[in-house]
């Protein structure tokens, strides 16, 4: 053990404090921060401080740390030197929810508020590797046309007018975007010129996101809180008043758990369902950090969720992803996650499409621990004729941060429920 700290540890700890210390984004993260990281392994001590915008990085005893990771040197190897990443060992988020190897402690306002510092960090102490590899994808951007509609229902009360995208001619296909995000996530399906050929696409921003008005209560100091039933009547809205005849509903996350509960409650509007990263149950994901005036929301909630991203997906559609959600509006975030987190039950759920005929296919990405395989893998369980599988290389948000790679999986699986599905669509 020693021998490694002062040999094999020393030179790759090296390595990762002197990419700390010349880091751009992380200096930019970092921006108004007075916070200093201890790192501990075995007799091996390192510090990181993150102090008005500048990084400086050593090796050697840290006084008085704010926040301190500790270690084995083995830990700490296979973190920064593993040629393969493995889930767990991914980012700093992971290694919190996961990765019994690593302790970290700190006052949690200080660890909330130095999140997007430490979840960068991470991104360089974890070895770059190369992108799964996919074939290029014809897109065309002009093919995509965006509109706006006033739904009856629950976004009529909010008196949010709806912003939705759509291209495509053939089977319509629905789209739902995640918690705290918008239709923006699904902009590489709207653009796929081989997609626009079959399906349909529509893709819509909930009351309170991207484009789409203000929520309910928003103007008289309310708390944001989104419940099924409200999801659920905005759903059925859009449907009904949109496409005008029964569809595939693809969700991811709050959207696929939605997907779910708009088949089981309202079968005559779906023809199938395509649910990615859809939870058993997701619980934890809220906490007082997401909406709070000591934190910068922006910044704390992308590199929440982007911590939920694979690894060998490309560095710039995860920074897209995360520059999603880093718009999101005050509460927004946290309010959707009342229905994902706290509301959402897929055991009720799935009980409710067992007693349906729509089909239903599921695929979770294998770095997602939100709603991870083995999540899903429950899920599935429980409903007759579900198709599960696993998307090997794909984190929480697949659509966006590995498009062409998820496209390989996604296709087979939507021209197998459009073929399921066939008497549904005709009507």
């Amino acid at each position: 053990m020693g021998s490694k700290d002062t040999g094999v540890l020393r030179a790759p700890f090296v390595s990762w404090l002197m990419r700390c210390g010349q880091d751009h984004m992380l200096r930019r993260d970092a921006a108004g921060l007075d916070v200093v990281v201890a790192l501990k392994a075995a007799s091996l001590e390192a510090g990181i401080r993150f102090n008005a915008g500048q990084v400086s990085t050593w090796l050697g005893p840290v006084d008085g740390p704010d926040i301190q990771i500790v270690a084995s040197a083995d830990a700490w190897e296979r973190l920064l030197t593993s040629e393969t990443i493995a889930p767990g060992w991914h980012s700093f988020g992971a290694i919190i929810r996961l990765n019994p190897a690593f302790d970290v402690s700190g006052d949690p306002l200080v660890l909330a508020q130095s999140l997007p510092a430490l979840e960068r960090a991470f991104q360089l102490a974890v070895p770059m590797v190369e992108a799964t590899p996919a074939e290029p994808v014809e897109r065309d951007p002009g093919l995509c046309v965006g509109r706006y509609v006033q739904l009856p229902g629950f976004a009529e009360r909010s008196g949010a007018l709806i912003f939705w995208e759509e291209s495509g001619a053939g089977a319509p296909l629905l789209m739902l975007h995640t918690a705290g995000a918008d239709a923006r996530q699904y902009r590489y399906q709207l653009w796929d010129v081989d997609l626009a050929r079959s399906f349909h696409m529509y893709a819509f921003d909930m009351p309170g996101h991207g484009r789409s008005g203000l929520p309910r209560g928003w103007l008289d100091g309310e708390a944001y809180r989104l419940t099924s039933a409200d999801y659920l009547d905005v759903c059925v809205a859009f449907i009904e008043k949109v496409i005008c005849r029964p569809c595939i509903v693809m969700g991811c996350s709050m959207g696929a758990a939605m997907s779910l509960l708009l088949a089981a409650r309202r079968p005559d509007l779906v023809a199938g369902v395509l649910a990615l990263e859809a939870p058993w149950r997701a619980p934890g994901r809220r906490n007082e950090f997401l909406a709070n005036a000591r934190v910068s929301d922006g910044l704390h909630n992308a590199a929440y969720v982007t911590a939920l991203l694979s690894p060998y997906s490309p560095f710039r559609q995860r920074a897209e992803a995360g520059w999603i959600s880093s718009q999101g509006a005050p509460g927004i975030y946290t309010g959707d996650l009342y229905f994902y987190s706290e509301e959402f039950d897929g055991e009720i759920v799935g009980q409710e499409l067992a007693k349906t005929q729509v089909p239903v296919h599921l695929l979770t990405g294998d770095f997602d621990y939100s709603a991870s395989p083995e999540n899903t893998r429950r899920l599935a369980g429980l409903i007759p004729g579900c198709v599960f599988k696993t998307m090997s290389g794909l984190g929480h948000f697949p659509m966006i941060e590995h498009p062409d790679h998820f496209r390989t999986m996604m296709i087979p699986e939507l021209w197998a429920i459009r073929e399921r599905a066939t008497n549904a669509l005709r009507e």
